[in-house]
């Protein structure tokens, strides 16, 4: 295709990039020349006798290419008769494409898979043109584009319909790129690397890819939670999902992909598709969550090798003085207290006691070391809350082994009311000391999680 057409019977360009085709003396002009060659098809006359040439590299190198036009998703378009004359615009390959190229191949045949670049399948009357096609288990199709810094800042064109073709006819689309714009769009599962030379991409050290690699974080929506919740209200008590950013090896994920254990998914946030790679066990996880967003889906074990120190060595250099600072030792701080919050002096019994009652807290869900509303002087918080804290843990735990649904919720409302109950007793605690309340929540977080079962630490 092009987009300048030498009209020989009206001796003038035509710029299909204008709407008037660059000339707005004419009215109508583009109907008219579209109308012609149309009535020309249309009586089988020859493409070289509809007056249409290729007025750009075709002509500025001495070549008589014969043209036709056609509009094709609401855009213009001068297509060439023959294959040889459409090539001719074509870009030449970056001596980084094909860099990537070779190591993608490279990659997929050391774990024993088969692969070729420049692979053109055929799909009904038309052709797709893969960049590098792996082979992987099971019949996968990995095919694998890679879109460097040629394209301008506004990225390739069509990537979603190119990517949707590839999937209705098997393969799967994998696009790999270097620059950080093509990686904030979601038409496709976009991977990045660093802007690296062609002779780094080759060779065999570690090439990290620093974007388009997901791990999913599962949590309960409750009142532990470190995200908010994606309903838009407070808490919700469902089990959610977000996406957290891994950085993987680009061999790996070429040998992963082909073997199915790194996979594209399609992750929804309000009205917004996101497109990128997770592992295979994480999206199975994913899926039974969006079966029932109630509960957590059992956590799997993914069945891979330990991982262990790479022999190779990295692509990127790290700085000296960055080096040096991040091996340099953190030294404690003497003048810093071990515990966010000192240690407090006894409390009345009475304010326990009360807590307790109103909350309808019985004395048997405290520990014997907790009956007593005294401080620990091992956390210096006060036993109750302590204990006020692991009973609401408790429900909690009781609510993952319910497969009722009545049970269920009647199970959340009690966990709700134990919640509520801490969190009564942390506003009381910290407005009676005198102290921050989300370092006090912050620091019975942190003491709760270091008890064993027994109650003991």
């Amino acid at each position: 295709m092009a987009n300048v057409v030498w009209h020989t019977k009206l001796r003038i360009y035509l710029d299909l990039r204008k709407s008037d085709l660059d000339h707005p003396e004419y009215e109508d002009l583009w109907d008219m020349v579209y109308g012609m060659d149309k009535m020309l098809a249309a009586r089988n006359v020859p493409v070289a006798e509809r007056e249409l040439q290729c007025g750009g590299v075709c002509q500025e190198a001495g070549v008589v290419a014969w043209m036709h036009l056609r509009m094709r998703n609401g855009r213009r378009e001068a297509v060439h008769e023959r294959r040889e004359d459409e090539e001719r615009h074509i870009t030449p390959m970056s001596d980084e494409h094909k860099a990537y190229q070779e190591r993608i191949l490279r990659a997929a045949e050391e774990a024993g898979f088969s692969g070729d670049s420049e692979v053109r399948t055929r799909v009904g009357r038309s052709w797709i043109q893969t960049d590098t096609l792996v082979e992987g288990v099971d019949g996968r199709r990995i095919g694998w584009e890679v879109q460097l810094s040629t394209a301008g800042g506004e990225g390739p064109r069509s990537v979603r319909a190119r990517a949707a073709k590839a999937e209705k006819n098997g393969i799967t689309p994998a696009w790999h790129t270097d620059r950080a714009a093509y990686a904030y769009r979601n038409d496709t599962q976009w991977t990045r690397s660093d802007k690296l030379p062609a002779y780094i991409i080759a060779r065999t050290g570690d090439l990290r890819v620093v974007s388009g690699f997901r791990a999913m974080d599962f949590w309960i929506c409750d009142v532990h939670a470190d995200y908010p919740c994606p309903n838009g209200v407070r808490r919700c008590g469902k089990a959610h999902a977000t996406p957290k950013p891994r950085d993987v090896l680009f061999d790996d994920l070429v040998r992963r992909t082909a073997e199915g254990s790194i996979v594209p998914v399609q992750f929804r946030v309000g009205t917004k598709v996101h497109r990128f790679w997770v592992t295979g066990v994480d999206r199975d996880r994913l899926e039974d969550l969006h079966g029932d967003d109630t509960r957590l889906p059992p956590l799997q074990e993914e069945d891979r090798p330990a991982a262990t120190a790479s022999p190779n060595r990295p692509t990127c250099r790290v700085d000296a003085a960055t080096a040096t600072a991040a091996a340099a030792p953190v030294l404690p701080d003497p003048a810093r207290p071990a515990s966010l919050i000192p240690l407090q002096p006894a409390a009345p019994a009475v304010e326990t006691t009360a807590a307790r009652a109103e909350h309808g807290i019985s004395g048997n869900a405290l520990s014997p070391s907790a009956a007593s509303h005294v401080s620990d002087l091992r956390t210096g918080l006060p036993a109750s809350m302590v204990a006020l804290q692991r009973a609401s843990d408790r429900e909690r735990r009781r609510l993952e082994h319910l497969e009722d649904h009545a049970e269920r919720t009647e199970q959340r409302r009690i966990w709700f009311d134990a919640a509520a109950a801490v969190q009564d007793e942390v506003t009381r605690y910290a407005r009676a000391k005198r102290l921050n309340r989300a370092e006090v929540a912050l620091e019975l977080r942190r003491v709760v999680g270091r008890y064993r079962k027994d109650g003991t630490l």
